[in-house]
Formats: C-alpha cells, structure tokens, sequence
C-alpha cells in the first residue's frame, strides 16, 4: 500500500509531461502580418513558429497549410542527401564551370558548394540530384520523412523546380525544427555543414539561416524564404510564401526578405 502512495505522485508526474509534450500546438492569426504584405503588393502567407511557447503566428492559415512548387528550398535536403551519400564530400567541394552560358553571370564561374547554395546554382544541383539517382533520392526522402515529392528517372533534375511535388509553408518549418534539433537520421558533420551553409545574415543581436526559392504557379511568380532565426534567449522558424503577377529579380528577394524581417519586428521577436 506504501508503495502504491509513492507511485501516485510519479504517474500524475509522468501523465503531465505526456501531456504537455503532446499538447498541439496554438495557431494565433496576426493581421498585421497580412498588412506586411499588403503594403508590399503581394499576395501569401508568413508562418512564424515559436518553439519555446509552442505557438504558430500567421496571417493566413489556410496559406500556410497549403502545398506549393518547393523550388530552391529543395536545397536544403538535396544538400542533406548530397553530404551524406557523399556525392559532394564537403563544403568546399567544387562544381566546375565548363564555359557555358547560364542563366545568371553569378553562376558562370568555378563555384565551391558552399557558394553554389548561397547563390542558388540551378545547374550544380541538377547535377547533384544526376548523381544522388531517382533510387537513393527516393530512399533518402523517406528517410528524412520530407514527403510530397513527385519524380521518376526522367525528372530526377527538375521535379522540386516543376511538376506535381508540393510542400506546405507547415511541413517545411517541421523539416526545420527536425533539422535544426538534430532529429533528423544524419550526422553531426552534416549538420553542422549545413548550418554554416545556410547563414544568410549575422549580427550581434541575431543570426538569420535559411533558403530562398522561386517557382510559377498558374503563371503567377511564386516566391519562398524558409529557416530561422537565432537570438540570444530563443530559436524561431519561419516560412514566407508570397505571389506577385510581375517581378524581377531585384524586387523579389527583397521582398521576400524584408516581409520575413519586418514580421518578426511586429511580433516583437526581433529588435
């Protein structure tokens, strides 16, 4: 009987910490988010996902949950897969250049891998996605439960880019916080590449880590930039999906950046 009374306290204890770890997540719609947006002259979403606090903040849910062309946010796991099947053996692997025009000059140069991420190298990661083959892509994916991509051995270079794959502004930020928190089946070196490689910003106050991408959808530009943001007390994940019927690629990036920068301003995260 004594030991009986001894085990309650522990098993209310025990049912309290399933609990709370099972607890869903709260969604808190911030229409402030929206007027970033508006004021920008496009359409979308921000997803921002405070991990601490357990709470999503977007100004359109049904945005967020919606699935889109991943375009070059696939880098991020392509990377992933890269390092670990050793098809690119470190950062400062390079990819060649053999002369031949491309799309943008930045790209039309020897570029390490490092450099060929943080420009966003369509051709090197083509060429990565070749060598990784449609069976080890396939295996690794599943592996890394980053679901939703659609491809055969006739569209290994191109499916994140057209096509039927589609992720959400929701599964990219889960395949983050996997990431990030070391949840994913890969190892330590990887991670740690990957995280070097992805720093877009630093300063003092924070450092901001992420990929941009850009794909069409009904002829319409559809523009991401998904990561997290890093500050002294916290870690957040974002995912910004925006629309725009006509722009180029000065205005774009800066709005895709701004908008993310500016919303973590509004929710006070962010000085």
């Amino acid at each position: 009987m004594k030991k009986l009374l001894l085990l309650a306290p522990l098993l209310v204890l025990l049912n309290y910490t399933l609990y709370g770890q099972n607890t869903k997540p709260k969604e808190i719609i911030k229409t402030e988010l929206g007027s970033i947006l508006d004021s920008l002259l496009v359409k979308g979403a921000i997803l921002i996902y405070d991990v601490k606090n357990k709470t999503y903040y977007s100004n359109d849910f049904s945005w967020s949950k919606t699935g889109f062309i991943p375009a070059s946010t696939f880098k991020i796991p392509n990377s992933i897969i890269a390092l670990e099947t050793g098809v690119v053996q470190s950062d400062s692997a390079v990819f060649k250049w053999e002369g031949e025009k491309r799309r943008f000059k930045k790209w039309e140069e020897d570029l390490t891998f490092k450099k060929a991420f943080q420009v966003s190298c369509v051709s090197c990661y083509q060429e990565i996605a070749r060598k990784v083959g449609m069976k080890r892509m396939q295996s690794y994916l599943k592996k890394l439960n980053y679901k939703g991509m659609v491809f055969d051995t006739l569209t290994i270079d191109n499916f994140w880019l057209e096509g039927k794959s589609r992720i959400s502004p929701m599964q990219q930020i889960d395949f983050l916080e996997r990431f990030y928190f070391s949840k994913l089946p890969i190892s330590k070196r990887t991670v740690t590449i990957m995280k070097d490689v992805m720093q877009i910003e630093k300063t003092e106050r924070y450092t901001l880590s992420g990929k941009s991408g850009w794909g069409m959808r009904n002829d319409i530009n559809n523009g991401w930039l998904v990561g997290y943001l890093e500050t002294k007390n916290a870690v957040y994940f974002f995912a910004t999906n925006v629309e725009k019927q006509e722009t180029n690629m000065d205005e774009f990036p800066i709005i895709r950046l701004h908008s993310t920068k500016e919303a973590f301003r509004k929710l006070q995260l962010l000085d």
